[in-house]
C-alpha cells in the first residue's frame, strides 16, 4: 500500500536494515562483565520499543551517515574516528545530534560500536513484546577504545574492506 509518491534517493524502506549501536562504558577496566550503555540516536531504531519517527521535511545527516556505515564500514573511514573521540569528550555540540546521552555527568572512560541486523516485528511479535524491532548481533564494528587508546584495529579492519 502507497499513500504518497516517494521523494529521495530510496523511495522505500525494507522490512531489514543494518545499524550501527555505539555504546559507552563509566567502568576504567574492560571486562566480559563491563556494564554498556547506548547512545540513543534521534531517527535510527537503537530502541526496540520506540516507535520509527517520521522527521520529514528535516534530514537528520548523522543518522543517515551511520546507516551508509553499517552498510559499508569504508564510508565511515573519515567521520568515524573523530566521532567517537568526541563522544569520549561528552562533547557538546555532538552530543545535541543526539535523542539520549547515557553520560550526562561525566565522559564515558570507553566506547565501541556493534553492528546488529534489525528487522520489524512482526504484528503478533509487536503485540507481545510491545517492540517496534527486533535485533541479532551481526559483530564487532569498534573495538572499545578509550581517551587513551588508538582505533588502528578498526582503521586497518576498515582499510581492507
Amino acid at each position: 500500500l502507497r499513500l504518497v509518491n516517494t521523494y529521495g534517493a530510496f523511495g522505500s524502506i525494507t522490512r531489514e536494515r543494518y545499524e550501527i549501536v555505539v555504546e559507552g562504558t563509566s567502568e576504567e577496566r574492560i571486562t566480559p562483565n563491563t556494564v554498556w550503555l547506548e547512545y540513543e540516536f534521534r531517527g535510527k531504531p537503537t530502541d526496540l520499543r520506540r516507535r520509527p519517527p517520521q522527521w520529514a521535511p528535516y534530514h537528520l545527516r548523522l543518522d543517515w551517515m551511520m546507516w551508509f556505515a553499517a552498510l559499508s564500514p569504508s564510508y565511515a573511514y573519515s567521520w568515524f574516528d573523530p566521532l567517537v573521540k568526541k563522544l569520549l569528550q561528552n562533547d557538546a555540540a555532538i552530543l545535541r545530534l543526539l535523542r539520549r546521552n547515557p553520560f550526562p555527568d561525566a565522559p564515558p572512560q570507553a566506547v565501541r560500536a556493534t553492528l546488529y541486523k534489525y528487522r520489524f516485528t512482526t504484528p503478533r511479535e509487536r503485540r507481545e513484546s510491545r517492540a517496534w524491532w527486533t535485533r541479532t548481533r551481526v559483530g564487532e564494528f569498534l573495538q572499545p577504545t578509550t581517551r587513551e587508546g588508538s582505533m588502528q584495529r578498526w582503521r586497518r579492519e576498515v582499510a581492507t574492506a
